[in-house]
């Protein structure tokens, strides 16, 4: 049986129905017993009942508290000119609203900044910009680069005009432990269609690396679950796991960003005629920095005599994905989603016709994984993955044939 539950104001209505019972039967109040009864002193229990008697059940709603006077509120001339001039000047802040105002009319009492914005507030005049959504991210990477192939660091050099007007994207792939430059590709665009075929070219050419370092913009990384894309869930596939640097941290990326330093200073300026003359230059540069162009970091050696390929070849076919035998393996469908229990749960559009493992963890709650990357926990009852910062996917909740849309949820 669930717990009762009751509010002050049934309390309230109960304990004036137990003054009217007493009435009836006895004549009389006995207010002192009534009032422990209630956990109340005898002076509110006569409260309510005066009001009561006076108003009837709508008195027992509870009252304002706001005091009938305020000898320091700001006095209304001063908020209506106040309000005028921020609706004169809509962009104008709290300090510039509140100077004006005192050059203007220094008769009136001066306010405070933080006053003055917090009484537009309150009129409506202030409106915040909506709050962006925090996305979730594992962390800072942490994997060492001390050999070859452990880690490949990727990255897009922002774009350029070449002298046709054509928008160049230079795509950039080095090996982090020698600075090796693997490729510089001067693409039409950052799209995957174009981005793929460059990689599977490099692991044809030099074999699979243990893991792909970049940020975590497209095609890297995009805001769905475990921030995957089409290109880092083909690189899980292959048994490549994608390492994405913190928002707002190119630092963590530095050994990339100091290459795109030297790139752009010495192939960009100027800019090639075409995309394609444009490439020639991409090639030389890249033919010179590592063969030719001694590095600090490596001894004043080159990255050509420090890189070899990696002895993980590419793969035919693309290997199947193995979970251990306790999970239960479910395959997403083209619509993003899995069929639980007879219920709809929504993953992810970019993990379609993948298969992903749930490993209970807790009576109801599940450790969701693709490959080896953990993408969150899904919770049965709610039947919706959770990340790592606590946000709900959208979700459906199917009954039979009929269809509920149920709003995410969140910890913020």
């Amino acid at each position: 049986m669930p717990w009762s539950e009751t509010s002050p104001m049934d309390q309230r209505v109960q304990f004036i129905a137990d003054v009217t019972r007493e009435r009836l039967a006895q004549g009389r109040v006995e207010m002192t017993p009534l009032c422990e009864r209630y956990r109340i002193s005898p002076k509110t229990g006569y409260k309510w009942i005066a009001r009561y008697d006076a108003g009837g059940p709508a008195a027992l709603c509870e009252q304002s508290r706001r005091p009938h006077t305020s000898p320091t509120a700001t006095p209304p001339e001063v908020v209506a000119a106040l309000a005028a001039l921020r609706t004169r000047h809509p962009t104008w802040g709290g300090k510039k609203l509140v100077t004006v105002l005192a050059r203007r009319m220094p008769e009136l009492a001066r306010v405070a900044p933080s006053t003055a914005a917090a009484l537009l507030k309150r009129l409506g005049l202030i409106t915040h910009a909506r709050r962006r959504r925090v996305l979730g991210h594992p962390g800072r990477p942490t994997t060492a680069m001390t050999e070859p192939n452990a880690v490949w660091t990727t990255d897009f050099k922002g774009q350029f005009p070449t002298g046709d007007g054509v928008l160049c994207y230079p795509l950039t792939v080095a090996d982090g432990a020698t600075r090796y430059l693997l490729a510089c590709r001067a693409l039409a665009s950052v799209r995957t269609a174009e981005t793929k075929p460059m990689f599977e070219r490099l692991f044809r050419e030099r074999g699979l690396p243990e893991r792909i370092r970049s940020d975590n913009g497209v095609p890297f990384a995009t805001t769905a679950l475990g921030r995957l894309s089409t290109l880092s869930v083909w690189w899980i596939r292959l048994g490549v796991l994608p390492e994405l640097i913190e928002p707002g941290h190119p630092e963590q990326n530095g050994r990339h960003e100091r290459m795109h330093r030297t790139l752009k200073r010495e192939t960009l300026r100027p800019a090639a005629a075409t995309a394609r003359a444009q490439q020639r230059v991409f090639d030389r540069f890249q033919l010179e920095f590592n063969e030719e162009r001694p590095h600090e970091a490596l001894g004043q050696a080159t990255p050509a005599e420090r890189y070899t390929a990696s002895e993980r070849a590419y793969p035919r076919r693309l290997p199947a994905l193995e979970y251990p035998a306790q999970c239960e393996v479910r395959r997403v469908s083209r619509n993003g989603g899995i069929r639980w229990r007879n219920h709809w749960v929504n993953v992810s559009h970019v993990l379609a016709e993948e298969y992903i493992a749930f490993d209970e963890i807790d009576d109801g709650l599940w450790q969701v994984s693709f490959g080896p990357v953990v993408l969150g926990r899904f919770h049965e009852r709610l039947l919706a993955i959770e990340d790592e910062h606590g946000r709900l996917a959208r979700h459906h909740r199917t009954s039979g044939n009929k269809r509920k849309e149920v709003l995410p949820m969140s910890s913020d």
